[in-house]
């Protein structure tokens, strides 16, 4: 198997390539789903998996970018404020991280995952903004109006709570640094369930949250040594890729079934998460 290494790489692009689709419609960043999917299958260890599942993350939102903007499906209005809160504490988050025992990171990570999924699963989905916006969102005027081509209507929409999701953002940052992800299975729900953003606009505007955010805390393992070009070019090729693709299919696919992606996607990396950390599922 030593003179297969590249097997590992190509299986890596493959990998990311689906994740980069799926992590779209899922609004999830794809770091959500690198981390404990590559450091559960693949022989690389984890500190050097959560370095490139921040860039993964990083390179994946930037590649949906431009399209989720043209169809009004992500707010720059809305994504800088909130990613400005998230980016000061995923520093730290990073610091923290590298310092943890991988037992620990692990656990955490399938255990934070897994509470999300069962958050998203209980509330269901949140009614978008249509009533009176906050004072602090009308301050920073955080509104907008898409087309939703799946349900055939217009949408316009106005935050809520706008304070309290700053300080949630912030506690995501944070945690986004520690477990080398892009946080986007929290930035989804806080959207749309704390801010009542409409879930297409949370999952496209956590897309560029996610893309700030981690350029912060991405410094933190590039400057530890623990950022890998050979794990991370297949792995930045193939979810840039897989990224483009699954912003189109964004844009067609009706509201419901982005919902039941987002479930499905954070039960499936939170259980293999927590497996690992905790042995059960080695």
């Amino acid at each position: 198997m030593a003179d297969a290494w590249w097997i590992w790489l190509a299986a890596l692009f493959a990998v990311s390539f689906v994740i980069g689709v799926v992590a779209v419609v899922a609004g999830v960043g794809g770091g959500v789903l690198f981390v404990p999917i590559v450091s559960g299958f693949f022989p690389f260890h984890l500190d050097f998996v959560r370095g490139v599942g921040l860039v993964f993350a990083l390179a994946g939102t930037l590649a949906a970018g431009p399209s989720l903007l043209r169809n009004r499906l992500a707010s720059l209005r809305l994504a800088v404020p909130l990613a400005l809160s998230g980016s000061i504490a995923s520093f730290a988050g990073a610091l923290a991280g590298l310092a943890l025992p991988t037992e620990v990171v692990q656990t955490a990570l399938g255990a934070t995952v897994l509470a999300i999924a069962i958050v998203v699963w209980r509330t269901g989905d949140a009614a978008a903004g249509t009533g009176e916006a906050d004072a602090l969102g009308t301050i920073l005027r955080l509104r907008g109006r898409y087309e939703d081509p799946a349900e055939g209507a217009v949408v316009d929409w106005r935050t809520r709570r706008t304070l309290t999701g700053f300080v949630a953002f912030a506690g995501i940052g944070f945690l986004g640094g520690v477990f080398g992800l892009g946080a986007g299975f929290a930035n989804v729900p806080v959207l749309n369930f704390v801010m009542a953003a409409p879930l297409k606009v949370a999952v496209g505007t956590s897309g560029l949250i996610i893309s700030i955010v981690n350029s912060s805390a991405a410094w933190v393992y590039i400057h530890r040594g623990a950022l890998l070009p050979a794990l991370a070019v297949p792995a930045i090729l193939g979810v840039m890729l897989g990224s483009r693709l699954g912003a189109r299919l964004l844009a067609r696919t009706p509201a419901p079934v982005v919902r039941r992606v987002v479930i499905a996607v954070l039960l499936l990396a939170g259980a293999r998460a927590l497996g690992r950390g905790t042995g059960l599922w080695p």
